[in-house]
């Protein structure tokens, strides 16, 4: 079992900052796909950027390439998410997951094993 907690969640202008944490516990060793979803009021959940813990692939939404960078602490047990020049459609609660193994090319929520409760980021225009 692998237990996750997101943070830095909170409400910034658009064109800010802002860094999202989520710490991992349990059974963390061996490979992991680890990543970060977002769901939007009456939207789907979407991935957002994965990053393969074993060989160190990225992925990231077209929606979010070249604005937010994925991270890892391994001492830490750490993922990151900086969220940069943030627009108003940003706005969604981010989830942190986690799931054994390599991370597939697209990364959907059934894929994912584990799960955080989540952290509301709000963007106001």
């Amino acid at each position: 079992q692998v237990q996750l907690m997101e943070s830095g969640g909170g409400p910034v202008q658009a064109g800010g900052s802002l860094r999202l944490s989520c710490a991992a516990s349990g059974n963390t060793y061996g490979r992991y796909c680890m990543g970060w979803f977002r769901q939007a009021p009456g939207k789907e959940r979407e991935g957002v950027a994965t990053i393969d813990i074993g060989d160190g692939r990225i992925y990231y939404a077209d929606s979010v390439e070249g604005r937010f960078t994925i991270s890892q602490d391994n001492a830490k047990n750490t993922l990151y998410l900086q969220m940069n020049s943030l627009k108003s459609e940003d706005t969604a609660v981010y989830y942190c997951a986690a799931r054994g193994g390599y991370c597939y090319a697209v990364p959907y929520q059934a894929d994912f094993r584990y799960w955080g409760r989540g952290t509301q980021v709000t963007v106001s225009s």
